[in-house]
């Protein structure tokens, strides 16, 4: 594409700002969401249970995001080849990935963790750190979020063939549905309005997971109907395609084992972090829950940049793809600027929505001045990842993944809470730091070019 026009430049922005917005929304407002669940259960009545139950939501979602990550990692490989599949205009087989991905999700990643979280619910609450208190009220919200994790996965996947497909849109209307019949079950079953029963942390489960269940009837209509770009239709047998499969395998298999170590690493910092004791824990729950917020732009622009990398090199164009995913990092940088500002001046404000003990939001507030600093590293790094991963570059996000959370995360919160005594704060530091590198080993690979000549079957 050589030097890039005005004009061009321009149109580019445009592009990524129709493809991206959706999404941002999407994620934005899912996040505010989950900030008002995490709220509702920090507001009840007795401070035992309140504390508890957020650790509870703390300890599930790790498995929840074990889950999802690896449906997730498995569905880069579908964002790719559709995207690539569009560029070369070659639509018709759209269809064979959607059967394809649903059939590996559902049997090979959905199906072991389900029969596995029901069977030894209590074993894995113990074994991320829960103590009997978290145990006796978390017990029931763990195996309902499990149940609905069948249908949480299937959305995933249809939702990463849509974005793909550069169809944000859908996923964006549908999330926003559901995200809000969530809140509203949320608050009816967790305090019993309307004469429901008072079910605390476990009615928020219940009402997390019907709420997925809708989604995925939702999806079902969108997907069997004739004029959609990844129509299914049943009349046609499932044929195996070894191609298909082998890009799934291909882009899926360093996916899911960068997912594994980020998910492992994960876990140890979680155990380190919750041997603090439950208040520090619920503390380090709440401020993820808000931080969460701030991963938010560089998700959007992220999988923005996947799925018009995975087009623009379907369609022989890989200086656009370039310009795509630098184009998305400046927009990106932007965002992240103005939360970091919002984390570093009006954390204590933030902070007191969630819990009216006054020593967790001073440290809490104490927190998110660390975490204002890292934005731009964040969403730079989110955003690149993103689109080597629609290249179908995945190796490389995988060594970046395992060294900086595997290695940098988890040795330094060891060295700074166990070693140096510094408490909660060390535990965010050795975040800080992961960022750091994680941004220096993705753009360092952004810059040799050789994710531009990655082929897909």
């Amino acid at each position: 594409m050589g030097e890039v026009s005005i004009d061009e430049r321009k149109t580019i922005r445009d592009i990524i700002l129709k493809t991206a917005g959706p999404v941002l929304i999407e994620v934005f407002l899912g996040t505010l969401f989950g900030m008002v669940d995490m709220m509702m259960l920090g507001r009840i009545n007795d401070p035992t249970e309140a504390a508890a139950s957020i650790a509870a939501i703390g300890i599930t979602n790790q498995i929840v995001f074990i889950a999802l990550s690896l449906v997730q990692s498995l569905n880069v490989g579908a964002t790719a080849m559709v995207a690539r599949y569009v560029g070369a205009k070659k639509e018709d087989k759209i269809e064979s990935v959607v059967r394809h991905v649903i059939l590996l999700t559902q049997v090979l990643l959905v199906l072991p963790i389900f029969i596995l979280g029901l069977s030894f619910t209590d074993e894995i609450m113990k074994f991320l750190g829960a103590h009997q208190d978290t145990l006796m009220f978390g017990r029931n919200y763990f195996k309902v979020i499990i149940i609905g994790l069948i249908f949480q996965a299937f959305n995933f996947s249809i939702y990463a063939v849509l974005r793909g497909s550069g169809d944000t849109k859908t996923p964006m209307n549908i999330n926003l549905k559901v995200n809000f019949l969530n809140v509203v079950g949320n608050a009816v079953l967790i305090y019993g309005l309307f004469g429901f029963p008072k079910l605390g942390v476990t009615g928020a489960g219940i009402s997390t997971s019907f709420s997925q269940m809708v989604a995925t009837l939702m999806l079902l209509k969108y997907i069997f109907k004739k004029d959609t770009i990844i129509q299914l239709n049943l009349k046609n047998r499932f044929k195996f395609n070894k191609d298909i499969m082998y890009n799934l395998i291909k882009i899926g298999v360093p996916a899911s084992l960068e997912q594994i170590a980020f998910r492992v690493g994960i876990l140890i910092f979680v155990r380190i972090v919750s041997s603090l004791g439950t208040v520090a824990f619920a503390t380090h729950q709440i401020c993820l829950n808000i931080l969460s917020l701030s991963f938010t732009p560089g998700q959007a622009f992220g999988i923005a940049a996947s799925s018009l990398t995975g087009r623009s090199l379907g369609a022989g164009d890989p200086d656009k793809a370039e310009e795509y995913i630098k184009t998305s990092g400046k927009i990106g940088a932007v965002i992240a600027a103005a939360i970091g500002g919002l984390f570093f001046f009006f954390g204590f404000f933030v902070a007191s929505l969630y819990t009216k003990n006054p020593a967790v939001i001073k440290e809490a507030s104490k927190i998110l001045k660390v975490m204002a600093f890292v934005q731009p590293f964040q969403s730079s790094q989110l955003i690149t990842a993103g689109g080597l991963r629609g290249a179908g570059d995945t190796v490389w996000t995988l060594v970046a993944i395992f060294f900086s959370v595997l290695i940098v995360r988890v040795v330094l919160a060891h060295i700074f809470i166990r070693v140096l005594g510094l408490g909660l704060i060390g535990a965010w530091y050795a975040m800080f730091c992961d960022q750091l590198v994680r941004w220096a080993l993705i753009k360092i690979r952004f810059k040799t070019n050789k994710w531009k000549y990655i082929n897909i079957r």
